[in-house]
C-alpha cells in the first residue's frame, strides 16, 4: 500500500518531501550538537547576574544562533601552528599591506599623532597591530560573532568555559554599545572590529577617540586607534624604550634553550655569552632571546619589555615580530 502511494507522487511533490526531510535532519543535527540543559543553565545564570536581559530573552537570542562545525574545525587546527617564521612574515610584510598602512596613516594622521602623544605608544606600532589584525579594516571577519561564541561555548569542550564567558560578555556588550547582537561579524573565534577585540577586551580596553563618545570599533578608525593604544598602555608600555634588536653571534653558541617571552635577564647577560645587538642597547635593559626558524636558518633577536607588551595582544612571538616589522616598513613612508 505504501509503495503504491509513493509511486503516485509527482516529481514536484517528491522533491518537496525530500527537501523537507533533508532540512529537518540538518536542523536536528545542529540542535543535537548543543545540550539544551546547558543552554537553559547559561540563560538562567546570566539573568541572575545581570539586568540586561531576562532568561526568556537570552533563550530567544540563543535560538537564533547557528552551530557551525566549521568553526570547531578551524580552531582545532589553527594555521599559525604549522607555519615557519618566513611563511608567517610573508603574509603580513607584502607591499600592498605596507602601502595600505601608509595610506591609513595619511588619512588618520591627526588622530594617530594625538593618541600617540597622549599614551606614549608610537603611531607605527598602533598601525602595525591594526594592519596585522584586519589589513586596516579590510578584513574584519565573516562569521556572526553570536554563532562563533555559541558554537565554541557549547561545542568546544577544551575551552568551553572561556567562550561561554565571552558569550556572556557579548550579551552585555550589545547593550552597552547598542550592537545588533545577531548581526555583528567577526573572526571564527568571536573577535571583532578593526582591533579584533574579544568581547571582554572590548569592554575592558575600548576607548572613544572623542571625549564622552561611543566606543565604535566596528566602523570608527579613530576609536580603533585610541583603543589599541589604550590596550598597550594598560599593559605597561614603556614610552621611549626600544622593542627588539636583531642579534648577531660573536662566537658559535649551541644549546640555547627556548627563552621566556617575559624578559627575565638583561641585555648584558646575552652579550656576555656572545650575542651582539644590531643597534646599541643599554646593558641593564630587561631582555630575553627570541629564536625564529627561517627555512633552515635561525634568527635571534633581543626581546625587550615592549616586545613582551605586544605579545599581550596576541601571545605569539611571530605575531609580535610581524607587528614590529610591518610598523617599521610603514614608518619609512610617513614622510611621503
Amino acid at each position: 500500500m505504501l509503495r503504491v502511494l509513493y509511486l503516485k507522487l509527482d516529481n514536484n511533490a517528491m522533491r518537496k518531501s525530500l527537501f523537507g526531510i533533508f532540512f529537518t535532519l540538518i536542523t536536528l543535527t545542529s540542535q543535537a550538537q548543543v545540550n539544551p540543559v546547558a543552554l537553559e543553565q547559561f540563560a538562567s545564570d546570566y539573568a541572575s547576574k545581570h539586568d540586561h536581559f531576562t532568561k526568556e530573552e537570552v533563550m530567544d537570542i540563543l535560538k537564533q544562533a547557528e552551530f557551525q562545525q566549521e568553526i570547531i574545525d578551524k580552531i582545532s587546527r589553527p594555521a599559525e601552528g604549522t607555519m615557519t617564521w618566513e611563511r608567517y612574515r610573508n603574509i603580513f610584510l607584502k607591499q600592498g599591506r605596507i602601502d595600505a598602512g601608509i595610506a591609513f596613516y595619511q588619512e588618520h594622521k591627526a588622530a594617530l599623532e594625538k593618541v600617540s602623544t597622549d599614551t606614549g605608544v608610537p603611531a607605527e606600532i598602533i598601525l602595525g597591530i591594526i594592519g596585522v589584525e584586519t589589513y586596516f579594516g579590510r578584513i574584519k571577519g565573516s562569521y556572526k560573532v553570536l554563532d562563533a561564541l555559541y558554537t565554541l561555548g557549547f561545542g568546544y569542550s577544551r575551552r568551553g568555559k572561556f567562550f561561554k564567558s565571552e558569550l556572556e560578555k557579548f550579551l552585555t556588550l550589545s547593550k552597552l554599545e547598542e550592537l545588533e547582537i545577531t548581526g555583528v561579524l567577526g573572526s571564527y573565534a568571536g573577535a571583532m572590529g578593526y582591533t579584533q577585540f574579544m568581547p571582554s577586551s572590548y569592554i575592558a580596553y575600548a576607548k572613544s577617540f572623542e571625549e564622552n563618545g561611543t566606543r565604535d570599533l566596528m566602523e570608527s578608525p579613530e576609536d580603533a586607534i585610541a583603543s589599541v593604544a589604550n590596550y598597550l598602555k594598560v599593559h605597561r608600555w614603556k614610552t621611549g624604550q626600544p622593542i627588539t634588536s636583531k642579534a648577531e653571534m660573536t662566537r658559535k653558541i649551541t644549546g640555547l634553550r627556548k627563552q621566556s617571552l617575559r624578559p627575565k635577564n638583561k641585555v648584558s647577560d646575552y652579550t656576555a655569552i656572545g650575542f651582539k645587538p644590531s643597534e646599541k642597547l643599554q646593558a641593564d635593559l630587561p631582555a630575553t632571546m627570541l629564536i625564529f626558524d627561517k627555512e633552515g636558518n635561525t634568527e635571534h633577536w633581543f626581546g625587550l619589555y615592549n616586545f613582551y607588551v605586544i605579545t599581550r595582544y596576541n601571545h605569539s612571538p611571530m605575531y609580535a615580530m610581524a607587528v614590529y616589522q610591518l610598523a617599521q616598513e610603514i614608518k619609512k613612508g610617513f614622510g611621503e
